[in-house]
Parts: structure tokens; C-alpha cells; sequence
């Protein structure tokens, strides 16, 4: 058995939940946490029959609280540690996710967003971007890339692995019901075939040597004395991520210069999206399209641009305004008008948006 499962480039027809074991195997990741929650479950059944093959782990716990903390400790144990996890699931885990923040801990988690409140659907929604990139309490600092398709999901999450142990900022893969359900056609590749270099694990703790003596002493602290200790520790995080920002943000856009309508969107919804603009376009209509792939950090100053060219934004998005909300804050001050298509736990079809623009157009 050769030593990599994917040994060389070619063509796949994958469930979601199939192209991300088989993008953390070929990202290196060494062991997944995991509780079931539906519908993310085919991620652990995926990674247990790939990982004895390939020397890898993974350890069931008895909740997501579990695996989320035992996620952090393999990470200070310096091991390309992730998770994965859903709806209830994403809200237990966000404790151990904050703790992680605290200890800038390389952290990379899969969402397979399903609908809520509480147990609601098992299928899909884009309900759980608030959660995801602002769960945790007080200001946690984290990255969230939001995938469209599946050939996103592999690429996406060989990126984050090396996002997260690059800049010790725990690394979300925003997906959902429909892409870890659904069967689709992508590229599967060696990372290093194409020239992707992986950043090294280290462990945070049982270095060789005496702290102190022979090398430094780590401090990793989710807890401090006094208001000032924090204060201090916490310019530093922003500091260190304001400098990572302009590395790390993505998003696409095309036919916005001259648009009186600039269509945003995020994840699976923006697929719908793209071919309203392009089917509206080839009418002779002026509508843009622009999508973040980083949902945190958002590329702010490109959207503050678009809220001053373009005479109408429409945000769509399954959801009741929680990527909207983004928006808002991102373009505050700018003069384009603000409208929405929203509709929370459930699809939106191209013929839906392309409806919406010509009734505002």
C-alpha cells in the first residue's frame, strides 16, 4: 500500500463529507475528534476507515464539549488535530473553540451548517454563521472560509491546516447540509505535487529540556489576575491579526465596476448567484456579483468600495440577515441602498434571485 492515499491528480465523484477525510488526509492531519451530529456523521465514518490505513487516529468522545477540548490537547500535544460538528453540536463546541482562541491554539474545524434553532432541521441552512464566526465569548479572534462546492471543500481544507499552524488562529471550513450530502465531480490532488509546503506541527507542550533553563518557558493562559494582563495580552492578538488580514482575505467578484445591482452571497447560495448575474447580464442588465470566501476576516475595504460604485446592494442568503449583519457593519457609511433576499433554513434557486433583481432593477 503506498504511503499517501492520494498519490496522484485525478477526477472524483465524492459525497462533501467524503472530499473532507480525504482533504485532512492529504493535508497530514494525524487524528479527528468527533460526536456524532447529523449531517457531518459521514466525515468520521470516512476518516476511521482511511486513518488505520495510513497511521492516523481518532477517538469518539461522549460529546461535542469533549471534542473540542481533546481536539485543543492534541494540537498542545503537536498533532494536526480537527473536528467536525453541526447545529446543537456548533453551540456546545463554541467553549472549547473560545478557549482556543485564548491560547491562539491551530485548531481546524468542520461546520456542516444544518437548520435552527435547537435540533430544527438535519439538512441544511446557512444558519449558523454568527455562531461560527463569532461564537465564542468575549473578542476571540478566528478565521472562517465559507465553501461553495466541492472541489472548495478539498481545496479549502488542506488550506486551513496550514492557515491555523501558520498563524495560531483556530481555522473554520463553513459548509453545509446540501454540500456534505450531495455527490459532485472534483480534482483530487497531493498537496505537495503541486507544490503546497506544510507547515510543521510543534508540540506546545513536553519540549525537551528544563523551561526556563534550556529554552523558554511556554505560557498558554485562558485565565488572568488583573483587567490590565488581559489588556495587554489581547493588543497583541489583535495586533498579530490585523497584520494577518491581508494574507488571508478572499472573496470573488466579477462585473461590478459598472453595476447599478451587486448581488452578495456566501457559500452554496452565491453558486445560484453567479449564474443569476451572468444569465441577467447576457440580457443587458448591469449586475455585479461579489462574494467573500472569507466570511472572518470579510474583505472589508472591497466591500466599503462596492457600498460607494454601485447604486443597490442584495444580500441572499439562507438565513434571516445573519450574513447580512456582516455586510452591514463592513459598508457602514457607504450610499448604495441595502436589500435583502432571505430566506432562513431553506434553498434559494436561481430563478429566485434573477426574480428579485428585475423587481428592484
Amino acid at each position: 500500500m503506498p504511503d499517501k492515499l492520494i498519490t496522484e491528480e485525478k477526477r472524483v465523484f465524492m459525497t462533501g463529507n467524503e472530499v473532507v477525510a480525504w482533504a485532512a488526509m492529504a493535508a497530514g492531519a494525524e487524528i479527528m475528534y468527533g460526536y456524532p451530529i447529523t449531517p457531518q456523521n459521514e466525515i468520521m465514518h470516512y476518516w476511521t476507515r482511511l486513518a488505520p490505513k495510513y497511521n492516523r487516529r481518532f477517538l469518539q468522545t461522549e460529546d461535542e464539549l469533549s471534542a473540542g477540548f481533546t481536539t485543543l490537547g492534541g494540537v498542545m500535544a503537536g498533532r494536526k488535530a480537527f473536528t467536525a460538528t453541526a447545529g446543537p453540536g456548533n453551540t456546545l463546541m463554541q467553549e472549547p473553540l473560545s478557549m482556543a482562541e485564548a491560547m491562539r491554539l491551530p485548531t481546524v474545524t468542520i461546520i456542516q451548517q444544518r437548520g435552527g434553532p435547537s435540533t430544527a432541521t438535519v439538512i441544511y441552512s446557512q444558519q449558523e454563521v454568527t455562531m461560527t464566526t463569532f461564537g465564542g465569548n468575549g473578542e476571540g479572534l478566528r478565521i472562517v472560509y465559507s465553501t461553495a462546492n466541492h472541489q472548495e471543500l478539498f481545496d479549502y481544507t488542506i488550506k486551513a491546516f496550514n492557515v491555523a499552524w501558520k498563524y495560531r488562529f483556530p481555522t473554520f471550513i463553513l459548509g453545509d447540509g446540501y454540500q456534505a450530502k450531495m455527490r459532485e465531480s472534483l480534482t483530487i490532488y497531493d498537496p505537495e505535487q503541486r507544490g503546497i509546503e506544510f507547515v510543521p506541527a510543534e508540540p506546545f507542550v513536553g519540549k525537551p529540556g528544563t523551561p526556563g533553563v534550556d529554552r523558554e518557558p511556554g505560557h498558554y493562559r485562558n485565565t488572568y489576575n488583573v483587567e490590565e494582563e488581559l489588556y495587554d495580552v489581547l493588543q497583541e492578538f489583535f495586533a498579530d491579526y490585523e497584520k494577518m488580514v491581508p494574507e488571508v482575505v478572499e472573496y470573488h467578484s466579477f462585473d461590478t465596476e459598472d453595476a447599478d445591482v451587486v448581488v452578495l452571497s456566501h457559500g452554496v447560495v452565491s453558486r445560484g448567484a453567479k449564474e443569476a448575474v451572468e444569465i441577467l447580464r447576457k440580457e443587458g442588465k448591469k449586475v455585479g456579483y461579489f462574494r467573500p470566501i472569507t466570511l472572518r476576516p470579510l474583505p472589508e475595504k472591497e466591500l466599503k468600495e462596492l457600498a460607494t460604485k454601485a447604486k443597490k446592494l442584495l444580500v441572499v442568503e439562507s438565513a434571516q440577515g445573519q450574513f447580512g449583519k456582516l455586510i452591514k457593519n463592513a459598508i457602514y457609511g457607504g450610499t448604495a441602498e441595502f436589500l435583502t433576499l432571505y430566506k432562513p433554513g431553506v434553498g434559494i434557486t436561481t430563478e429566485e434571485i434573477i426574480s428579485r433583481v428585475e423587481e428592484i432593477l
